[in-house]
């Protein structure tokens, strides 16, 4: 019996190890691995041609700024990517500058990592957020100490990324709304297979992923609005990505219920909608309708042609109005700004953290010491405790191979074409196998930047070279792994019933504002309740996804959580659409104030993790599914009560 912990530690550890090498299957991204390669080595050969390797290898470090191009609207990647560039630059004309203080490079690479941290996660940006802005400072202060260079390293960083930039952006010349129409074409192909599961079992299982497509589509073409251009194409496709919206609240509204299959003539022309989306060509089929009464059929009928009609006329002749609502910088950032967020506590925890390595790395006599604190910025970089696990394996074991990879290559002092074509190839392979497995992209990510850094640099001992690397990347590592662990172990789980229950309190408030007695003196869509229901709302699924990565868990409570998070999740979504509506239900006093108790009630047993009991929630004319889903919601705190 005393042995049986052992063994379930053991097997943790080894299924742990397995599931670090699983190889996810993705399409491999070609073109992009492409361009990445050519935003790194191309640089470099320039350099190389005009007489001066090593200021062509200071601008491939520019061409990191690729590696953040990502399936996002043009208007918002030419933010993304302006804001990594200026990044990569601030950090090595920084890095050069502290580079002879060895306490305030500590200070400044948290403070780098924390920000960047902070800025990814509050805005909610995909991509590698702080670990190559956290490299290329590293590399200023591990290059010959000259604090005068540091505008002219800077400044050369600054053109590789603007290359970057400019590859990055080209897209936009013969398809300025690419991402945007994609995001919206999944929309339409899921919903129309989500058209053909009404009147079967299966629909409520299919719910939640045309729910999230939605959601994904509602923030693409957020983030791709532009005030003062307002294009036809985009028009279009926003008033397609609400009339997505009409249609699936139509059905679960009124035909959620229906034991009959939907004419399949409705499916077929929500289909040929989503190809005519990036084919103009592409023939729309109207459904016709049988002219009956107003019942629920004929006004999805109609709902469906209506859709077809925005898709297939000119746009002028539409005669609708779109309207977005953006919440400010400022709101947003003041948002995630709160000591009870998770991506203020992430932020924190990757500073800390990385400082303490910063300082470990200078206390001893490690030859390039930023390898050290490189290495725990990339154990981090894990979004939960098993993900950084992971990476702490996968970190491991690929850079070892890739530091053998580099020496061989560094051993026979190559030309500066033969580098430039190397990074090309290692920055290519990089893109291609990172969306595979990170460990396998760290066997070209280490001997990539090592040619970055290393390579004018006469290394005449390689065995010496490679046995530091090994050993820089190993107390990285073990740092990384360490610190994550002892200040990351609990804290989401500890956090999620608060979470839960401000959630909700969010959504009480917006719904408060959406049925008061004044609706005319409110906006719902620019209100503050909406943002901070949203801001609530992004928070729920960052705390819930980060405990379910952190050990130890409770997998059972966990567990039970999920039906109510899944819940608190659709009913921000009801409410959100419902402020769509301009001729919403004005509830009286009494009403509103049982649904108050009723939200209170909820917040209480989920704060509180006991079981409370039921209250009755009051009808809302034209919003029935509103009150269904706080039923919902209701039942499965009660299961997860017990």
């Amino acid at each position: 019996m005393k042995n049986k912990p052992t063994e379930s530690v053991m097997a943790t550890l080894l299924l742990t190890i397995k599931q670090a090498f699983i190889v996810n299957k993705n399409p491999l991204p070609w073109l992009k691995a492409f361009t990445a390669g050519v935003c790194a080595g191309l640089p470099v050969l320039i350099g190389f041609l005009l007489g001066n390797l090593e200021y062509g290898l200071i601008a491939g470090i520019g061409g990191l700024t690729y590696l953040y191009v990502f399936n996002i609207p043009y208007a918002f990647r030419a933010k993304k990517l302006l804001f990594a560039l200026v990044g990569l630059s601030f950090a090595m004309g920084l890095g050069t500058l502290l580079a002879p203080y060895a306490f305030l490079s500590a200070i400044a690479v948290a403070i780098i990592g924390a920000l960047v941290t902070f800025l990814f996660g509050a805005l909610r940006i995909t991509g590698p957020a702080a670990i190559f802005i956290v490299l290329t400072f590293l590399m200023g202060t591990g290059m010959p100490i000259d604090p005068v260079l540091a505008p002219i390293r800077a400044g050369l960083v600054f053109l590789g990324g603007a290359f970057s930039w400019i590859m990055g952006m080209i897209g936009w010349l013969n398809n300025p709304h690419g991402p945007e129409k994609m995001a919206v074409k999944k929309v339409y192909l899921e919903l129309a297979s989500f058209l053909e599961l009404v009147g079967t079992d299966e629909l409520n299982e299919s719910k939640q992923k045309i729910i999230s497509s939605l959601k994904l589509a509602g923030n693409i073409m957020q983030s791709g609005y532009i005030p003062w251009r307002v294009t036809e194409s985009y028009k279009r496709l926003n008033l397609l990505n609400e009339q997505a919206n009409n249609i699936f609240l139509h059905i679960i509204e009124k035909m959620e219920s229906r034991d009959q299959l939907l004419p399949i003539e409705l499916s077929e022309s929500i289909r040929s909608i989503a190809q005519s989306i990036d084919n103009s060509k592409s023939k729309i089929k109207i459904p016709q309708g049988d002219g009956d009464s107003a019942n629920d059929l004929t006004i999805f009928h109609d709902l469906v042609k209506d859709t077809a009609i925005i898709a297939s006329e000119p746009i002028s002749v539409i005669q609708r109005k779109i309207v977005i609502s953006k919440p400010s910088l400022r709101v947003v950032i003041g948002g995630a700004f709160d000591k009870n967020s998770i991506v203020f506590l992430n932020a924190f925890r990757y500073g800390f953290v990385l400082f303490i390595a910063a300082i470990i790395s200078q206390s001893f006599d490690f030859e390039r010491s930023y390898w050290v604190t490189l290495s725990c910025a990339a154990v981090l970089s894990g979004a939960t405790i098993m993900a950084t696990f992971h990476r702490a394996i996968q970190r491991s074991l690929g850079t070892i191979i890739g530091i053998l990879t580099a020496t061989s290559i560094l051993y026979f002092q190559p030309e500066g074409y033969i580098i430039a074509i190397a990074i090309f190839f290692l920055t290519f392979l990089t893109e291609l196998a990172i969306v595979l497995n990170y460990g396998i992209a760290a066997l070209f990510i280490t001997p990539n930047a090592l040619l970055l850094a290393e390579s004018t640099t006469k290394i005449h001992d390689i065995s010496y070279f490679a046995s530091a690397r090994v050993i820089d990347v190993l107390i990285g590592s073990a740092i990384g792994l360490i610190g994550a662990f002892l200040m990351n172990r609990k804290s989401a789980a500890s956090l999620l019933a608060h979470t839960m229950a401000k959630t909700i309190r969010s959504e009480q408030q917006f719904l408060f504002t959406l049925f008061s007695q004044e609706p005319a003196l409110v906006k719902p869509d620019y209100s503050k309740e909406l943002i901070k229901m949203q801001t609530n709302l992004s928070n729920l699924q960052i705390v819930y996804s980060t405990a379910l990565g952190e050990i130890p868990r409770d997998n059972t409570k966990l567990d039970l959580l999920f039906p109510a998070i899944h819940s608190i999740e659709h009913l921000g979504y009801l409410l959100n659409s419902a402020a769509k509506y301009k001729n919403r239900p004005v509830l009286a006093d009494s009403d509103l104030s049982k649904i108050l108790l009723v939200f209170e009630t909820l917040a209480k047993s989920a704060e509180q993790e006991r079981i409370l009991s039921k209250k009755e929630m009051p009808n809302i004319i034209g919003f029935s599914k509103i009150q269904a889903e706080v039923h919902h919601l209701q039942e499965a705190l009660h299961k997860s009560g017990k």
